[in-house]
């Protein structure tokens, strides 16, 4: 990766996936509206997308997951998980809107492997009244209806710097409450349960890269990529939203 100046721009990058895999994931940086977008396909269909929005400090997951007929599911499930996006997640907007490829047939991999992160999202939002936290939201939500989870420690961070409090509702029922029995394990398909849902980003540009030149002061010449698995748990009213928790 080099760097070339644009204000908007859209990437097409192959990337291996953790199951061997090749799909092409495609970024969007707006300088403009501070915004980066990552979305691709997994080996199993669904489609993921990843949104930071830089000036209000929210990423936005969402997952597209297919349904399965014979279990008498639609074509799909809409599924989004809101956080406060921290600090050098991610490399700014403006860099990345800079960015363009040399090799576009090369098969990718992340320089550095982050882990697994675990969120326990027992809050939801009322997409109504989620532009008071990020105009992105709707836009990128708007399939998963009352689907779109937070954490009660999300929550109190925006309470705190402002943010509108009628948009967060806590779960009647959360992830904590004694009882609550994982989906994988409820044999009710309209009992709730509490479910889980992995997804891993297998390659963005996490951070910049600097370089020295003749002069005493570096600049800046590419990008450092990450890879990072997140493992949301969260409440849902009914097992037959969370079949996939079968095969875990």
């Amino acid at each position: 990766m080099v760097l070339s100046v644009s204000v908007c721009s859209q990437l097409t990058v192959l990337v291996r996936l953790n199951d061997g895999q090749i799909t092409e994931e495609l970024l969007e940086a707006d300088s403009e509206k501070d915004i980066i977008t990552v979305e691709f396909k997994q080996g199993d269909g669904t489609l993921i997308t990843f949104l930071s929005d830089f000036k209000r400090r929210v990423k936005i997951f969402r997952a597209l997951v297919l349904g399965e007929p014979e279990k008498g599911q639609s074509q799909y499930q809409a599924l989004c998980f809101i956080s406060h996006l921290d600090h050098g997640e991610l490399i700014p907007s403006e860099a990345m809107a800079r960015l363009r490829q040399k090799n576009p047939h090369l098969v990718r991999s992340a320089e550095e492997r982050r882990g697994e992160e675990q969120f326990t999202m027992n809050a939801v939002l009322n997409m109504s009244r989620s532009w008071h936290l990020s105009t992105h939201i709707h836009n990128v939500c708007r399939d998963a209806r009352d689907l779109v989870y937070t954490r009660q420690q999300d929550v109190k961070h925006w309470l705190d710097k402002g943010v509108e409090g009628s948009i967060f509702e806590v779960f009647p029922q959360s992830l904590n409450a004694s009882g609550l029995q994982s989906c994988s394990s409820t044999a009710d398909p309209w009992q709730p349960c509490a479910c889980t849902y992995r997804l891993n980003l297998e390659w963005f540009p996490c951070q910049l890269k600097y370089c020295r030149g003749q002069g005493s002061n570096p600049y800046k010449c590419g990008i450092k990529s990450c890879s990072k698995s997140y493992r949301f748990d969260f409440y849902t009213h009914h097992k037959h939203l969370c079949l996939w928790d079968e095969d875990t």
